[in-house]
């Protein structure tokens, strides 16, 4: 696929980050005009509300529907605001553009499933809209890149991709792990896609929306997505990870650092190419550490085949992790990078000693 067709889902000027903010659903239509009363001098380029959410559970507020769709309309007439929401399906497309919503989202529940982005493509056919598209909720590059190329498909070419983070097994301080290798390779197969970051949902509480939105804007991404709701705490969905305008203005926006991308100082470049240099012999080192390795775990296959032995032995890999971890924390490195370290290793010293006993 060819990215020569492509225009940004949110244009700003003259290099500006895009700005969308908004509660994660429309609840009232009091709730969204204090919310636009108290962030309209942002000047957010969009406002985002859900009207349909999908929920893991029964039970649990799952959006007021269609009822909501005049309060937004109202504060998009009233501020003078672009508005956006979560559509999911072909019925949820025909409402929101018979409404006037300004973008349209697909979130991490339906790019999961290529059915459902189907659906919304062939809905979305022959319509000039935005649309911005989620990660899936599991670390796959293929589903997210496919969901795109399906719109593109369609005839859509304002589009954006919006990293939110991804489903886990294991410990992190995020609701969701970032993995960022993820969204930074999409990139490179699609240069000229605008890259988003929704903050709230890869953090899930306030305390870490700074430090992933700096991450993000050092990144190079074109902008942030938030939850912003008036009162937070009574937010009938994802009220922990909700913050107010005031909150994102001083303890966020005020705060962000905006760094350049490169930059021709020549003693600069000297000194990083030079340490780049030996980043780079220590790859190399440790690509050849991890090449012994494998032949130490070779030579354990052959020696359990000839026992009769299992390859998994669980209280072997309780010891590995308990120590690395706590390895790792001596050496200022992370429980969360250790354990996925080690488990890539682990998975590629399966394969190694699978072909040994199973050859």
């Amino acid at each position: 696929m060819t990215s020569n067709m492509l225009n940004p889902a949110i244009t700003s000027k003259n290099g500006e980050k895009v700005l969308i903010l908004g509660p994660c659903s429309a609840e009232s239509p009091d709730q969204l005009h204090e919310l636009a009363k108290r962030s309209v001098h942002l000047k957010p380029h969009l406002i985002r509300a859900g009207i349909w959410k999908p929920r893991t559970r029964p039970g649990h507020f799952q959006g007021m529907g269609e009822q909501a769709i005049p309060w937004l309309m109202e504060i998009k007439k009233e501020y003078g605001l672009k508005i956006c929401t979560e559509v999911a399906n072909s019925h949820h497309v025909e409402v929101a553009l018979k409404a006037g919503f300004d973008t349209l989202w697909i979130g991490a529940r339906t790019t999961v499933n290529p059915f459902y982005v189907q659906d919304i493509s062939d809905a979305l056919k022959g319509v000039d809209i935005p649309v911005m598209v989620k990660n899936p909720l599991n670390p796959d590059l293929y589903l997210w890149l496919g969901a795109i190329e399906r719109f593109l498909q369609s005839g859509i070419n304002r589009l954006a991709a919006i990293h939110r983070g991804f489903s886990f097994y294991g410990n992190s301080i995020y609701r969701n792990t970032p993995r960022w290798q993820i969204p930074i390779e999409l990139k490179r197969r699609i240069p000229d896609l605008q890259m988003l970051v929704d903050i709230s949902h890869i953090s899930g509480h306030p305390e870490h929306l700074l430090e992933i939105a700096q991450i993000a804007y050092d990144l190079n991404y074109d902008g942030i997505m938030v939850e912003v709701h008036p009162e937070p705490q009574n937010a009938l969905s994802d009220a922990e990870q909700q913050v107010t305008p005031e909150f994102l203005e001083k303890e966020i926006l005020d705060k962000l650092i905006y760094r350049e991308v490169s930059t021709n100082d020549v003693q600069f470049n000297l000194q990083i190419d030079e340490i780049r240099n030996k980043i780079d012999q220590i790859d190399d080192d440790l690509l050849k550490l991890l090449a012994k390795r494998m032949q130490l775990v070779e030579q354990i296959g052959l020696e359990k085949k000839q026992s009769r032995i299992s390859i998994f032995q669980p209280k072997r890999w309780d010891e590995i992790i308990t120590r690395l971890v706590e390895f790792g924390k001596h050496e200022n490195l992370s429980e969360e990078f250790i354990f996925n370290l080690i488990e890539a290793i682990h998975i590629e010293s399966i394969q190694h000693q699978s072909q040994k006993m199973n050859k």
